[in-house]
Order: C-alpha cells, then sequence, then structure tokens
C-alpha cells in the first residue's frame, strides 16, 4: 500500500512495510522507527533467537527460550515506536495500545497513514487529507486492485489512527455512517407463521454495532417480540428476507437453511473495469474464506483454514458502460460469499457497484439485491416462491 497526505505545506507520500528491502527510500517519508538495519539490535536479536530455534530442532540444549525471546523482542520494539497526536501528545505503540487493553499486533505502525501522520506532526505541518491506495498484483488472499483506495485496517491501524488524529477535526467515518436511505421496508407476504419482507439497502437486518434501526426492531414494533430472524443480509445489500413468528418455525427455517433446501439468487451490478471481461457466459466460483482477524470484518481467501464458499453466476447483461449484471445463486452461505467472489482475482475480478468494503463506496449504495427467494413453508409443506426486482 501506497499513501498521500495533503499538508498546509505540500504532500507527504509513504509506502508500507518495505520497498524493494529498504525501510528509507528517496522521496518518501522516513519510517516511525527503523527495525531494519543489518546491525541494530532487532536484526541481532533475529540472528539470535533463529540459532535457539535451530538448536532446538536439532534436538540440542537451549540457553534460552525462543518464544519468549521472541516475544520479548516483539514487545522491546514497539516500545521504540513513538508517534504524536495532533495535540502534540508523544506514546509508543504500546502505550497507545494498552490504552484499550490490547497489545499490538505484529507489523503495526509500519503502514503508510502513521507514517505520514507522524512525519507531518514532527515537522509543523498541519494534515488537511490523506488516503492510501494499492499499487501492483493483487495479492492472493486479500482482495486488491491497482490504483484503488481502500481504508485503513481496523486491527493494526485502527486504534494507532484513532489516537493519532486527536486534536484534528475528522470527518466521520464513512464504514461507521452506512449509506443513507429513507426507504420503508415492504412486507410482500404475512400467515401466522412467516413474514417475507422486502429489506432496502442500508437498514440493519438485526441490531449491531451501528447505532441504527434495525429490520427485525421495524418488524417487532409491528408485529409484537415473537418475531425472530432466519438468516442475514449485509446492511448495505437490499432485498428478501424471512422471519419467523415463533421460535418453532424459526428453528424448521433454520433447518432448511442448514441443509441448503432453500434457493437465493441476488442480482448484482459488477463496476467496469480496465480490461476486458474474460469470464464464461456462467459458471461456478468456490474459493474457501475466512475472516481477516486484524480488518474486521472483511473477509479474504484462506486455503489452509478458510471454509469453502461456492457461488453460482450468470452473466445477465453487459452495459454500454462497462458494467456487467451478474444473477448469483448462492450455494453456501459464508460472509460476505458474493462480495469476495466478485472482487477478488480468483473470482470475477470486479468488485460489485458500490461495494465500501471491496471495491469503491464514491457510487452510494452497494449493488447488490436478493430478488429470489424459494423454501417449503414449515407448516403446509407448500413450495413457496417469491420474486422481488430492486
Amino acid at each position: 500500500m501506497f499513501g498521500i497526505l495533503i499538508t498546509d505545506r505540500g504532500p507527504l507520500y509513504a509506502f508500507s512495510g518495505l520497498l524493494d528491502g529498504r525501510a528509507t527510500v528517496e522521496g518518501f517519508v522516513p519510517p516511525i522507527f527503523d527495525y531494519s538495519l543489518p546491525d541494530g539490535y532487532f536484526r541481532r536479536r533475529e540472528t539470535e533467537i533463529a540459532a535457539q530455534v535451530a538448536r532446538r530442532k536439532a534436538g540440542l540444549p537451549v540457553s534460552e527460550d525462543p518464544a519468549k525471546m521472541s516475544a520479548d523482542l516483539q514487545d522491546w520494539l514497539f516500545s521504540q515506536y513513538k508517534v504524536l497526536n495532533a495535540r502534540g501528545e508523544s506514546l509508543s505503540i504500546k502505550e497507545i495500545f494498552a490504552l484499550r487493553g490490547l497489545v499490538p499486533p505484529g507489523g503495526t505502525g509500519d503502514c503508510a497513514g502513521p507514517k505520514l501522520l507522524n512525519h507531518a506532526y514532527l515537522n509543523g505541518m498541519k494534515p488537511l487529507a490523506m488516503g492510501e491506495f494499492w499499487y501492483g498484483d493483487s495479492p492472493m488472499k486479500e482482495v486488491r486492485e491497482q490504483g484503488r483506495f481502500y481504508p485503513s485496517c481496523m486491527g493494526k491501524c485502527g486504534p494507532l489512527l484513532s489516537w493519532m488524529l486527536q486534536g484534528l477535526d475528522v470527518a466521520p467515518n464513512p464504514l461507521d455512517s452506512g449509506f443513507s436511505n429513507d426507504a420503508e421496508p415492504e412486507v410482500i407476504y404475512e400467515d401466522g407463521s412467516l413474514i417475507v419482507v422486502n429489506k432496502p439497502a442500508g437498514m440493519l437486518a438485526v441490531p449491531g454495532r451501528v447505532a441504527a434501526p434495525s429490520l427485525l426492531g421495524w418488524l417487532r414494533e409491528r408485529y409484537g417480540d415473537s418475531v425472530e430472524t432466519c438468516h442475514r443480509l449485509d446492511m448495505d445489500t437490499s432485498g428478501l428476507m424471512v422471519f419467523a413468528r415463533d421460535l418453532g418455525t424459526k428453528a424448521a427455517m433454520e433447518a432448511q437453511f442448514a441443509g441448503r433446501d432453500v434457493v437465493k439468487r441476488y442480482r448484482a451490478r459488477l463496476v467496469a473495469g480496465t480490461g476486458p471481461f474474460r469470464h464464461a457466459a456462467r459458471g461456478t466460483i468456490a474459493l474457501p474464506l475466512a475472516l481477516d482477524y486484524y480488518d474486521r470484518p472483511r473477509q479474504y481467501v484462506d486455503y489452509e483454514n478458510g471454509k469453502l464458499a461456492v457461488t453460482e453466476y450468470e452473466i445477465a447483461e453487459v452495459l454500454p458502460n462497462g458494467e456487467i449484471d451478474v444473477i448469483f445463486t448462492p450455494r453456501t452461505g459464508r460472509t460476505h460469499q458474493l462480495r469476495v467472489h466478485s472482487a477478488h482475482v480468483k473470482g470475477l475480478g470486479r468488485p460489485i457497484k458500490g461495494d465500501r468494503l471491496y471495491g469503491d463506496a464514491t457510487e452510494g449504495r452497494l449493488f447488490l439485491h436478493a430478488f429470489y427467494l424459494e423454501f417449503t413453508h414449515p407448516e403446509t409443506g407448500e413450495r413457496l416462491v417469491f420474486s422481488k426486482q430492486g
């Protein structure tokens, strides 16, 4: 990742981690702390740890426990990273994370954002605007597209930048505010057991960390507190959801979802790419997904520990502006499955339009709509089919 910070005295540039194996490169701001010096304490201690690990693997006695050596070195390292905030206060990364009862993950402080802010503060510059973008080929795990700006990760940079930005007038985080939509939910079917609702984009399905109304709350106000959820849709996704009116129906519907007896179809609009779209008109995407622990709620492709996610797709239309309408039929129900399968280089390679996590948030709403829902009524045994275009 590369970053740019606009200040009252001009732009600053930075990169995350090392560039061609170097921490200091002309034209970019220096690191907060350069641990990469060959003759520095960190590298010398790394060599000593490696020697102890090698001895242990060979069955030889060790003078120090390499695991403790490694933990102590990491603790020492984060005490060396000292940063400023806009109030002129200075703390180490270790101290900043300790304020939240946390231990900083490896690599904290080496991203472009903290480097840029710290350099600006040290040199009396006022930060005005900052962004980080990806350059180069996409990694095999994360969703990254060259030239696209991405928000800082929540695990490493979240606590650090929150402290470093104190004292600045900062715009609200768009990932917390969500897409604003005045549309009301639409009940399209109800009986004594079930309610089928068309959820608008930007509305939570159930109460969450964002202080905003939820569809479950909306239904309970109208039908009573016995209404229960059977499945979820992302806040940004619109479309059909089924709710149970009692716990017995909830259990029966959840069993159908778990047994893959429920058919769901989504319509998505993918952004126009920089090159030709080379995928077949229909096919299947199968990628194992896992939670990115240090960048929640994002998911990434993990061939070792991920859970397999399977999606069938069919190209519905290629628009004159290069955008593509796709029909998705998910065969599994992983978090962000369709969004990752759309954007990842091993999927369709193009984010869904308006995707704030895996694409570009400038389009407003997320162009993903659950338009088709089919299941068996738990009471009557009748196969019910609902369709609602977004």
